[in-house]
């Protein structure tokens, strides 16, 4: 069997990296294509690789040469690269297709062995590798049936979204024997060439074959075999990534990226915080019908907004504003009100960042558990020198929660030493208190003006991709100063259009926080069944765990990170001092019972 490789196009989308070279000789970590082509090729003991080269084609020739580690190279020019499509270059080397079974391949893939190695060893002569459609994916798709025929080619102009579930994503890499290429591939290609052009895809000629109904090519679709398609540089970033030369290359890529995990699909996050179990379909649907609005008309403004945040949270408008997520709120507030921060560590390091390290006075419980008091807090604070003390409630990561006995006596005591009490709710709504938990409340703002509370929606409400958050406060100076130093229309249409249907939803939103404490106590428990794990009673949406032998909290991370689970390693956060600490976010049960598995199958 010999291989073809299609490496003739530009790659104009790779802006500079294909400026002076084609897309095989692109590096990743520093490996380029082509190389990683013809060692899988090698592996397979292919006879020869036919490369087909047009745009840079000397660079190719001259790097490749005429023989990879024995197993001989031989090229074919398309000198029309610039005017024609694949099907050309493809049909330039048509009579190599007619002298032995071929694996066609495309240049500007990566993947690894056991991709080629499934397509080879399977006994069928002639066959399309497809993987199941994902919103990254761009080019041919196909529909197969339960034996694996391919069904249909979706063309362009009939891909319908709300069907992608049955859809597949050719991988650009099949399989012929000479007798497919010689009866049916070949004369077709030729026809085609003939007859409608060159500037078109090789796919095309499939398409017709396949409506003969009597053509032996089949669909072998992968199982998790890791691949990707190079088209631009954001594509190169991913790759970057997915192929990284080892585990703490792959972590790094990954966890440098900070969210964007839905170009991973076949990664589990459970480092980043939501409510796996809001919102609901209905909800969902209600926004899908109104896309077409939202992305084409302007948000409203701040006042609206506003607005919006006043009647679901309950309190007065000139108490409210909304950010594009808790983060711009806290950036614009910790920059411009707080100048000597007291706060707890470990905790969600977002606020303290913001300000200068040394105006930052922090408390450090000596409990196993990184749990505290109230008073613990005022004991430690009153003799400190800070005009701002910030609570997270439940914190994060250790998962403390203060009641609201405790917050009001922390409401006291700041008041009489005229100090800002920053509390901070974005978890509150998990606690399982089942009276009051929340200080969003008229009455409490009105008394306390020093109480500034920060909400993210994007955690407790399950939306992170709509960027939401809110501050309240009842000292509508800081309000108003706030409202200046925002964008007028820093909220987009998805985020606006979310808060004005929320309440007719609120009775689910109570129900996924019932459902989510209750699949909470089952996966604590699942959890503390794991001997190397000593997992911390939490309030919150995740977990703090101790990781102990024979792991450390980093090798633990790499690890699962090969399983394609992703989660928090803690080691490097301020107040854990490089101690095997991980964090571990609550998703639905059966992300959580793959992640017991897999932490009991190490």
């Amino acid at each position: 069997m010999q291989a073809i490789i299609l490496a003739a196009g530009m790659g104009k989308r790779l802006g500079e990296y294909t400026q002076d070279n084609t897309k095989c000789m692109l590096e990743v970590n520093g490996i380029r294509l082509i190389d990683r082509a013809l060692e899988h090729l090698h592996k397979l003991n292919v006879s020869r690789v036919v490369l087909v080269v047009g745009y840079k084609r000397q660079n190719v020739k001259d790097y490749v040469g005429s023989d990879f580690k024995g197993t001989p190279v031989v090229y074919v020019d398309n000198a029309i690269y610039d005017r024609t499509n694949n099907i050309y270059s493809l049909y330039q080397a048509k009579d190599f297709l007619l002298e032995e079974d071929t694996l066609l391949l495309e240049s500007d893939l990566i993947y690894n062995f056991d991709v080629l190695e499934k397509l080879y060893c399977d006994t069928y002569p002639n066959i399309a590798l497809v993987d199941k459609y994902e919103s990254w994916m761009d080019g041919t798709v196909v529909t197969i049936d339960e034996c694996g025929r391919i069904t249909n080619f979706i063309d362009k102009s009939l891909f319908k979204y709300d069907e992608i579930k049955s859809y597949y994503k050719t991988v650009n890499i099949y399989k012929f024997s000479k007798d497919f290429s010689s009866r049916y591939y070949v004369p077709f290609l030729t026809a085609y060439c003939t007859a409608l052009g060159q500037n078109e895809y090789y796919e095309q000629v499939l398409r017709i074959i396949l409506d003969l109904r009597t053509a032996p090519l089949k669909a072998l679709p992968l199982n998790g075999e890791t691949w990707y398609e190079i088209d631009d540089v954001q594509d190169l970033d991913i790759a970057k990534g997915m192929f990284a030369p080892s585990d703490e290359e792959h972590y790094k890529a990954i966890s440098s990226r900070y969210g964007g995990y839905w170009r991973y699909p076949q990664m589990l996050d459970f480092c980043y915080l939501v409510n796996p179990y809001f919102p609901p379909q209905r909800m969902l649907d209600e926004i899908k019908a109104s896309f077409e609005t939202l992305l084409c008309e302007y948000p409203s403004g701040m006042r609206v907004n506003s607005l919006l945040a006043s009647k679901n949270f309950g309190v007065r408008q000139e108490y409210i504003l909304m950010g594009n997520g808790a983060a711009e709120l806290i950036k614009s507030f910790m920059e411009r009100h707080c100048h000597r921060l007291g706060n707890v560590i470990p905790t969600f390091e977002e606020y303290p960042n913001r300000i200068l390290k040394e105006n930052v006075v922090s408390y450090r419980s000596d409990r196993a558990d990184f749990h505290y008091s109230a008073e613990e807090l005022v004991n430690f604070f009153n003799d400190k020198d800070i005009d701002t003390l910030l609570i997270i409630n439940p914190d994060n990561p250790s998962g403390n929660f203060l009641t609201m006995d405790e917050l009001k006596h922390l409401l006291t005591w700041t008041q009489k030493k005229g100090i800002r009490l920053v509390v901070d709710e974005s978890f509150v709504d998990f606690a399982d208190a089942m009276d009051e938990k929340t200080l969003l409340c008229n009455d409490l703002l009105a008394e306390n003006p020093n109480l500034v509370v920060i909400k993210s929606i994007s955690k407790s409400y399950g939306v992170p991709g709509l960027r939401l958050g809110v501050l309240a406060t009842g000292n509508t100076q800081l309000v108003a100063e706030l409202v200046n130093d925002v964008a007028i229309w820093n909220i987009n249409s998805f985020g606006e259009f979310f808060m004005q249907i929320y309440e007719k939803y609120h009775r689910d939103y109570l129900q996924a926080c019932e459902d989510f404490r209750r699949e909470r106590n089952r996966f604590e428990k699942a959890l503390r069944e794991i001997p190397y794990l000593q997992v911390y009673d939490s309030q919150a949406n995740y977990f703090l765990c101790k990781v102990k032998e024979p792991y450390t909290s980093h090798q633990l991370t790499l690890l699962l990170l090969r399983h394609n689970i992703f989660i928090k390693d803690c080691s490097t956060k301020l107040g854990f001092e490089n101690a095997n600490y991980i964090r571990l976010a609550i998703r639905n049960l059966h992300d959580n019972d793959f992640l017991i598995k897999t932490l009991k199958g190490l």
